[in-house]
């Protein structure tokens, strides 16, 4: 039933008691936790520090940074607002993640296919490489030490390829959406030129090599600088010692091969021969310190791997069996063996001639022929062409009058017919006028490199003064 006036009084008036009672025991509780001095009456000493606490508390609460204004945030009232926020949007996961090249190294006698497979990656992959065109040619002559790079993604899948194309080409492949990207970087490499020299103990090639000649380069001093005045098969000794000044081409403070060599000398058997490179009419030649070039006019057998198997005069025809004079001699070979021009030349007749079957004529100048005969094929040498010592114009048969495949080689002089074996050859033309100058100031320099470096070697190295022949 509802209440009446006086019982709503009544109740008013108990809670009024209630809450006096409540806070007498409330105030009982806190005097007895509080120290006695906050108990009792104040005296001017407790005021004293109650002011210096409340300045102390005044000057922290300004000094602090955010003290205040956290306060003064924590006692103003907040209110919630409403926001419209733009629609959770996801990021899709980049195609790619940051490339991790890793470098391999080829080793001896490794292939391609080897590399690739260590890197498992499919031999498809590698076709397409190669196909790409400028690839094929680097990449299948691979030499022991070149450096290739693989980007291999998550998934296993080749995304770059990196090679050097050359030593101052390097190219980058790009392998993702389906498509070989190129992209080439051009390597700055920088050319010196370094002496080396070495002590033989036993072949050329391994003191070529230990001291730092590469296998062309040590084929330029054997085939091309000292061929005319050294037999290698049979003259060099243990003992024997050689020097050569090289260009060598470096890139990023690495050493990636030698190039030319500028300047050789060669001691054997008691005599030391020297050979410095120099250019006429554009064509690299080697020389003697007096300008006189290394180089034969002729090279006295024009085929390699032959037997001498008929002697120039006169002797049995072995086709007809007559007596007849052999105007050149013969060098019994297998067919098909490349014969070479004995010495530069312009190719004055190429066809076929009565008994001499297949053959070519060369004019070297000076009155000077040559002629080759009984060759099985042409080696697409024209009439009318310039060669050179050592070009091959055709190859060894038996066409014409000829038991067998052989070739025979004549040397004419004004017309007259000379035997090839012991005809006294004409010397090359040395350099003359503002050539030999200019060849002098070149040489200088280099020959002064090549006798400080023998010098500080071999205490007992005597200066290098020219090629002395006995």
């Amino acid at each position: 039933m509802p209440l009446t006036e006086h019982d709503r009084a009544r109740k008013r008036r108990f809670h009024e008691r209630l809450g006096i009672l409540h806070h007498r025991i409330l105030h009982r509780k806190l005097k007895q936790r509080f120290p006695a001095a906050f108990n009792t009456r104040w005296t001017r000493r407790h005021w004293v520090h109650a002011s210096l606490f409340a300045t102390l508390g005044a000057l922290v609460a300004t000094i602090v940074p955010g003290f205040s204004s956290s306060l003064e945030v924590s006692a103003q009232a907040r209110a919630t607002l409403p926001l419209t926020l733009p629609p959770l949007t996801v990021a899709a996961p980049a195609a790619a993640g940051p490339s991790h090249w890793e470098v391999l190294q080829v080793a001896s006698g490794q292939t391609l296919g080897a590399l690739f497979s260590q890197m498992g990656i499919p031999t498809s992959t590698m076709h397409r490489i190669l196909e790409h065109p400028g690839n094929r040619d680097a990449l299948t002559r691979l030499r022991p030490g070149a450096e290739l790079a693989f980007d291999v993604g998550h998934d296993g899948e080749l995304r770059g390829f990196r090679f050097d194309r050359t030593p101052t080409h390097r190219v980058e492949l790009s392998l993702l959406g389906g498509k070989i990207h190129e992209k080439v970087l051009e390597r700055a490499t920088t050319t010196r030129t370094a002496v080396a020299s070495a002590d033989i103990s036993h072949s050329l090639y391994a003191a070529g090599r230990k001291a730092g000649l590469s296998p062309s380069a040590i084929a330029v001093m054997t085939d091309e600088i000292f061929q005319y005045d050294i037999d290698f098969a049979k003259d060099v000794q243990p003992g024997d010692r050689f020097s050569a000044v090289v260009e060598e081409t470096w890139r990023e403070g690495e050493r990636i091969g030698t190039g030319k060599i500028l300047a050789a000398t060669f001691s054997t058997g008691g005599k030391t021969y020297t050979g410095f490179r120099f250019e006429r009419n554009g064509k690299a030649e080697y020389f003697t310190q007096d300008g006189r070039p290394l180089k034969k006019s002729f090279i006295r057998m024009p085929i390699q791997y032959a037997r001498l198997s008929s002697n120039f005069g006169s002797r049995r025809h072995p086709v007809l069996g007559t007596m007849r004079m052999h105007k050149g001699v013969d060098y019994a070979a297998k067919t098909g063996t490349p014969i070479m021009a004995a010495g530069d030349a312009r190719v004055q007749f190429v066809g076929t001639q009565r008994g001499y079957g297949n053959t070519v004529i060369l004019d070297h100048g000076r009155g000077n022929t040559t002629l080759y005969a009984h060759m099985s094929r042409f080696a697409g040498v024209k009439q009318g062409q310039r060669v050179a010592q050592g070009t091959v114009i055709g190859y060894v048969g038996s066409t014409g009058l000829a038991t067998g495949p052989h070739l025979h080689y004549e040397f004419r002089v004004n017309g007259v017919h000379r035997n090839p074996l012991s005809v006294t050859l004409p010397p090359p033309e040395p350099l003359k006028g503002a050539e030999l100058v200019a060849f002098r100031a070149q040489t200088g320099p280099v020959l002064a490199r090549i006798q400080s470096m023998e010098q500080m070697l071999y205490a007992d190295a005597k200066p290098v003064a020219g090629n002395k022949r006995g």
